[in-house]
């Protein structure tokens, strides 16, 4: 994705969106079940549709970003995530536009809207617009989603007035279909149709366990003969995000390893989610060469950490076995995460 800042006529174009969207106050008779997508003209993606304030309490127009933001929306909607964990914000793939108090927005919006001459006023009265992306901090939008997502809102405002007239136009009349509107090229603009289609399968990164470095295996089996205690080992998302020059903030993975019955930390360490699977299996070895010693079982509750662990169990002799809970680092990592976040 380019990553370039809109220019000031994309601002212009989507706060005027943003403001159209408003005016209409969908969120009246729209639940945030209500979902639609809007393909993206220029990606071929097809954005779902959410507008939440029915509640009275957030008002937005969420655009979740193909089958993994459709997932992501699914598994909070459904409560499977717990909505207001730390995991709900790191399994969500959208575009926003929430209404916001003035309070609320930062340095780099007020700029934006001086700008463009705009005003606001009153409570729920401001646009905020971020841009939400799997183990990173919500952040500014790019040109090419400011783009996008002032088509979505023009198109929310055109559904959601038709879905006021006809409470049963979103009813799939298939089973895991969404009406999506769908653009088609004529001369110079756009002109757009009700499609109904069903999401494309979800594509899932497959992980690949490093080359196992026998003879580095061997001469730890040979140091260490003997195995004793268990161990637990999870990693997730570390709560503080972590800033490098000119990048977008990002949330690291954090590993633990703690031992299982007297809760002791025997180590945790934080990594780039791009590096932790080569991390993985490195810090585990480097881990048993310090402290000189093998456990005799290892729990997991991850299906990858049993992946990325299951080469170098087997050569050592170590039982490996996938649990629902981790008690121990569970306890541990609310401790730490509990003191970091105070």
């Amino acid at each position: 994705m380019n990553d370039k800042s809109p220019s000031i006529q994309e601002w212009r174009d989507l706060y005027d969106a943003a403001v159209e969207f408003k005016k209409i106050g969908c969120w009246d008779w729209m639940w945030d079940s209500d979902i639609f997508g809007v393909q993206n003209p220029v990606s071929g993606e097809i954005g779902y549709c959410c507008v939440m304030g029915k509640l009275g309490e957030h008002f937005a127009l969420a655009v979740y970003l193909g089958t993994e933001g459709l997932e992501g929306y699914l598994k909070i909607q459904s409560e499977e995530v717990n909505p207001y964990s730390l995991d709900a914000l790191h399994i969500q793939k959208c575009l926003m536009v929430s209404f916001e108090d003035r309070r609320f927005l930062q340095k780099r919006d007020f700029q934006v809207i001086k700008r463009l001459g705009l005003k606001f006023r009153g409570r729920n009265s401001w646009p905020l617009f971020r841009s939400y992306r799997p183990g990173y901090f919500p952040w500014y939008l790019t040109g090419e989603e400011a783009k996008y997502l002032a088509i979505a809102l023009r198109q929310a405002v055109d559904v959601s007035l038709r879905f006021k007239d006809d409470p049963e136009m979103l009813a799939p009349p298939t089973k895991n279909q969404y009406l999506v509107r769908v653009p088609e090229k004529e001369k110079d603009s756009l002109r757009w149709r009700d499609e109904w289609l069903s999401p494309h399968p979800l594509e899932k990164a497959e992980i690949i366990a490093k080359p196992i470095d026998v003879d580095r295996l061997e001469k730890i089996k040979r140091m260490l003969s003997q195995r004793q205690g268990i161990w637990e080992i999870d990693f997730s998302y570390f709560p503080q995000p972590v800033r490098e020059k000119g990048e977008r903030p990002y949330y690291p993975y954090v590993i633990f390893c703690v031992e299982h019955y007297s809760y002791f930390i025997l180590d945790s360490y934080l990594v780039k989610s791009t590096e932790f699977v080569s991390e993985f299996a490195e810090h585990f070895l480097k881990l048993i060469e310090d402290i000189k010693s093998l456990p005799q079982e290892i729990l997991v509750k991850r299906k990858e950490a049993f992946k990325l662990l299951e080469p170098l169990t087997s050569t050592l002799g170590i039982r490996l076995r996938n649990v629902k809970r981790l008690p121990a680092l569970e306890q541990a990592k609310a401790s730490i995460f509990k003191f970091l976040t105070r």
